[in-house]
């Protein structure tokens, strides 16, 4: 496997939304990548992409569900045609919450880049690596640690608001640290874009706030930034309601999963919440509040202009309308679900790809910290 050398200048990511869906990205993505004369996904090869870079990540506390596949995966889908991608498997942020199931999160890592895999993700054409597996990234968050005044972490409003909603256990040094781990994430690979929702927003300014007063005291006479200070890319993402209309979320145990077979996506979507003023099957219901309709729009959109009308004037029923709605996902998720079973036959094929992809982000890491290392004067000098 051959190494990149990566620069540390300045890189930019412009978001290029299309109107594809997830289903047609994936289709493309299977066509174009080169796959192993044994039928695996393909390690060697890896093409040379642009230098502009984009950093993203997730947490393994779970499976994947569709809020996850129509909001983040369908962005990574669109950046890793266009751009050099990171995208991390955040295992050490996962143990700010779950530090009591720490096998746990270790099982659900791969479980995790399954669904990545099989929802189009490419490893030729963006790197796939575990955050535990560069330990980079814990040593630049020591460092930063070191200039960082404590009262800019106890600021970030979900630091308070996560304590009150998962209780006082969880209001640990590590999860005050959350922002700055999270920004030695993006910093340790000199990323210049980072695609975040707004509540991620405080935590990237805090980030910024951070790098400028790292420039300030170490940047010297630099004409190249040591550290670049990350840009948000806001999310053009849909809210995706869960079956109890809420946003769809594991928290809440509302999620329909990527890997669920199909009966039980079935059942779950039939016990979905509707319009409240739809008691009785003929009364006139409002597509524009329900969350049925809502999944509609995201999986059956060549029916929309049947199912509103047919739900207005109480000539449709809610449940033959969930019926529908779990039958469409179903059939969208169904070549997907094919490749993940295809996919977990192979595990040692997947650990490759998460060793490869951590071994080549790996190395972009150890020349940012050299830098870091020479500005800080800390570490052996031969």
């Amino acid at each position: 496997m051959q190494r990149r050398s990566r620069s540390g200048r300045r890189t930019t990511v412009v978001l290029l939304v299309d109107k594809r869906s997830v289903s047609d990205v994936t289709a493309h993505n299977e066509r174009s990548s080169s796959a192993s004369e044994d039928g695996n996904i393909g390690l060697l090869g890896r093409q040379e992409r642009a230098s502009e870079r984009v950093m993203s990540g997730m947490r393994p506390t779970g499976r994947l569900h569709l809020g996850h596949l129509f909001g983040t995966l369908a962005e990574w889908l669109r950046l890793q045609q266009r751009h050099d991608a990171f995208f991390e498997i955040a295992d050490l942020h996962a143990l700010t919450t779950g530090f009591s199931e720490p096998h746990r999160i270790a099982a659900l890592r791969r479980d995790m880049v399954l669904d990545w895999l099989a929802v189009g993700i490419d490893p030729q054409r963006a790197t796939i690596f575990l955050q535990s597996g560069i330990r980079e990234i814990s040593e630049l968050a020591v460092l930063l640690g070191m200039i960082t005044p404590l009262a800019w972490l106890q600021r970030v409003p979900t630091f308070k608001d996560q304590v009150a909603a998962l209780g006082p256990e969880i209001a640990t040094y590590g999860f005050l640290g959350y922002p700055l781990l999270q920004l030695s994430d993006i910093a340790i690979f000199r990323a210049a874009y980072v695609p975040v929702g707004r509540d991620q927003l405080a935590h990237l300014e805090l980030g910024r706030e951070i790098i400028r007063r790292f420039q300030h005291l170490y940047g010297g006479d630099r004409r190249e930034p040591i550290l670049i200070e990350p840009q948000p890319i806001l999310s053009d993402v849909p809210e995706v309601p869960g079956i109890d209309g809420r946003k769809m979320s594991k928290s809440y145990q509302n999620a329909l999963s990527i890997a669920d077979e199909p009966t039980v996506t079935q059942q779950r979507v039939l016990t979905m919440l509707t319009d409240p003023q739809k008691v009785r099957r003929h009364d006139p219901g409002r597509p524009e509040i329900c969350p049925v309709f809502t999944l509609h729009r995201l999986v059956n959109g060549v029916r929309l202009s049947a199912i509103e009308p047919a739900c207005r004037a109480g000539e449709l029923g809610c449940v033959a309308c969930k019926q529908e709605l779990a039958a469409s996902i179903n059939a969208h998720l169904a070549p997907i679900r094919e490749r993940r079973s295809q996919l977990a036959m192979d595990p040692t094929t997947l650990d490759r790809i998460i060793d490869e992809g951590t071994e080549r982000a790996q190395a972009t890491a150890a020349t940012t910290m050299r830098d870091v290392r020479s500005v800080m004067a800390v570490g052996l000098t031969s």
